[in-house]
């Protein structure tokens, strides 16, 4: 949820929080990842069904910046006629998938209700970006503008041309495991990688900006005097940069572009050479 946080304020850098509303919420990670990003976050309230997960997470609250130890932790069984306090934000994390297609809706109209801005975050599977997608184009559809992380409000190109179930929009998150975090979950690493998908979106078209940057959607490779990186463009396609030492400004930036990273539409230079990907090259790769 912090990267996701980092990723919008990356690109938007003019948003404010002041206010927040965590929808199934839980223990309220949500808003502490919202807290560490907006320091003129004052109000915030974590709804969620499970008492036991809002008695938990008001009690390591206590050990919280001021927003989050002052949070209000209310129990809400979300329904197709669910009324959501006011925010300046709404997040909606790791829920949609989990619920019947009409309720996914429901919670979705809700949390627009409640909130000109929307970040709704889920596991970085196929069917958690389905979940993302499905409220993606209901917010579009309603007028709504994306800013994180789609360049653009049209169609997913990706979704597009999923003729391929392996292809989809996600991002990862590399997360340090302590002692008790590996005996927990029953693991050998020191890390596990976290791959979500998400979207930020908004009522407010000037929160976007004059610039979409592009944005890199898997993890570079890298060869000998090259970098390859595939881009979600502006103009609703994805493609493919290459771009070579012939331009060592463009070189640097792509050998320091990682996976989420915002990539220009417009080449830095001529060794930029983008490149439409077909199902056919996917397949070989």
């Amino acid at each position: 949820m912090t990267r996701a946080v980092r990723h919008t304020t990356d690109l938007v850098p003019g948003l404010r929080v002041g206010s927040v509303v965590d929808i199934g919420g839980g223990t309220g990670a949500a808003t502490w990842a919202v807290a560490q990003a907006f320091p003129d976050l004052t109000t915030a309230t974590v709804a969620d069904g499970s008492t036991d997960a809002l008695a938990t997470g008001r009690r390591i609250a206590r050990h919280g910046p001021p927003a989050v130890a002052a949070a209000t932790w209310q129990r809400t069984h979300l329904r197709s006629d669910t009324v959501l306090p006011q925010a300046g934000l709404a997040i909606v994390s790791y829920l949609l998938g989990e619920l019947a297609d009409p309720l996914q809706e429901a919670v979705t109209d809700a949390a627009a209700t409640a909130s000109p801005t929307l970040l709704i975050i889920e596991p970085g599977t196929p069917r958690g970006y389905a979940a993302v997608l499905a409220a993606r184009s209901r917010l579009t559809r309603a007028g709504w503008h994306v800013l994180a992380p789609c360049p653009q409000d049209g169609p997913c190109p990706i979704a597009d041309r999923a003729d391929r179930a392996d292809d989809w929009c996600h991002f990862a998150v590399r997360l340090d495991r302590s002692a008790l975090h590996r005996r927990l979950k029953g693991g050998r690493l020191g890390h596990e990688d976290e791959k979500f998908s998400y979207v930020v979106a908004t009522r407010d078209p000037a929160l976007r900006g004059t610039s979409s940057p592009g944005r890199v959607l898997r993890h570079p490779v890298t060869r000998k005097g090259l970098v390859q990186l595939e881009v979600c463009h502006a103009d609703g396609s994805v493609g493919r940069e290459i771009i070579t030492k012939r331009s060592p400004m463009a070189y640097r930036a792509a050998r320091d572009a990682a996976w989420g990273s915002t990539w220009p539409d417009q080449a830095l230079d001529s060794a930029a050479v983008p490149t439409t990907v077909s199902s056919e090259d996917r397949n070989k790769e």
